[in-house]
């Protein structure tokens, strides 16, 4: 069932949506970039289970959640709180994936409430001021590279990355097959097995297509294709100060950092960044794999999350 909220002062709108039991654990999922609460899971059999309950909400600018301008990384921490306060939660976990994980690692640093029992971070990106000792883009596939160093270029004006953007939203508005089809020249062949998954591969498509609708633009300008607002406010998130420090995850809140070698959207050199700089965590990475085998990977975490928060 879609559900709607104010985020904290009444503010914007955020939608939601829940499966599995009611009353089994808590864990949000926090979706990729672009993406939506519609973006693959366990599906509800599997959930019960595993006795979890799956929360997932669009983020501000995706599918049907209004827009935050401007927004950093650590203000996810506040849109999840709302949900958890709509939702009468008094203790739950977070996973996030992909262009989750950095917020998934937010609720961590500021456990808001003293409510999160346990988060996972998977296939995350660093953030970009991890210094000298990392060299954020080797590895990484040529069009995250061309993407990053353009708004790097233009920061802070969005325009020409939100044109960029809009074209690759007008080809997932006219078929997400045809972006799917685009990353899949640059992933490595266990991601190709991975997304050739019929049942992965449908939810992917539909969770592409809702990333791009409904407040998921700007209104059409006088020429050329609509920009897709949570996309573009993601990446600059991703590439801007994000408003708190992975060193100050002490261990009060378990944390799995997740990740596979192979990663060419979030290089591996990312994943022993982080390990290093959340010492407490626990790293579990895996020689055979690379970024899109989180999906499959994710009951398993599933369970860890369930068995941390006690």
């Amino acid at each position: 069932m879609v559900k709607i909220v104010r985020s904290a002062g009444g503010g914007r709108l955020i939608t939601y949506e829940t499966w599995g039991d009611p009353d089994a654990h808590p864990v949000f999922l926090l979706h990729g970039t672009p993406g939506s609460r519609l973006g693959p899971r366990p599906r509800t059999f599997d959930l019960h289970k595993l006795g979890v309950r799956i929360i997932a909400h669009d983020r501000p600018g995706y599918g049907g959640s209004e827009r935050h301008a401007h927004r950093a990384i650590v203000d996810g921490v506040l849109d999840v709180d709302a949900i958890a306060q709509d939702l009468d939660l008094k203790r739950y976990s977070v996973v996030g994936r992909s262009g989750g994980a950095p917020h998934a690692l937010a609720c961590a640093a500021l456990n808001p409430g003293s409510q999160v029992a346990s988060v996972a971070a998977m296939v995350s990106i660093a953030p970009p001021d991890s210094g000298p000792e990392l060299d954020w883009f080797a590895g990484m596939a040529e069009s995250n590279v061309t993407t990053y160093r353009l708004l790097d270029r233009c920061m802070p004006d969005q325009t020409r990355v939100g044109e960029l953007l809009a074209k690759n939203a007008e080809i997932i508005r006219r078929d997400p097959r045809l972006f799917l089809g685009g990353l899949s020249g640059e992933m490595p062949d266990t991601d190709r097995v991975v997304v050739e998954d019929p049942g992965i591969r449908r939810l992917l498509l539909v969770n592409y297509l809702s990333a791009v609708g409904e407040y998921g633009e700007d209104d059409a300008p006088a020429t050329g294709p609509r920009v897709p607002t949570g996309w573009v406010d993601d990446l600059f998130a991703f590439r801007s100060p994000w408003g708190f420090d992975v060193s100050t995850i002490d261990g009060s809140v378990p944390v799995m950092l997740w990740h596979g070698e192979h990663d060419v959207f979030a290089p591996v050199a990312h994943f022993h960044w982080l390990a290093k700089h959340i010492p407490s965590a626990r790293a579990v990475l895996q020689p055979s794999a690379a970024h899109f085998a989180a999906l499959p990977a994710l009951p398993q975490v599933l369970a860890w999350l369930r068995d941390q928060a006690g």
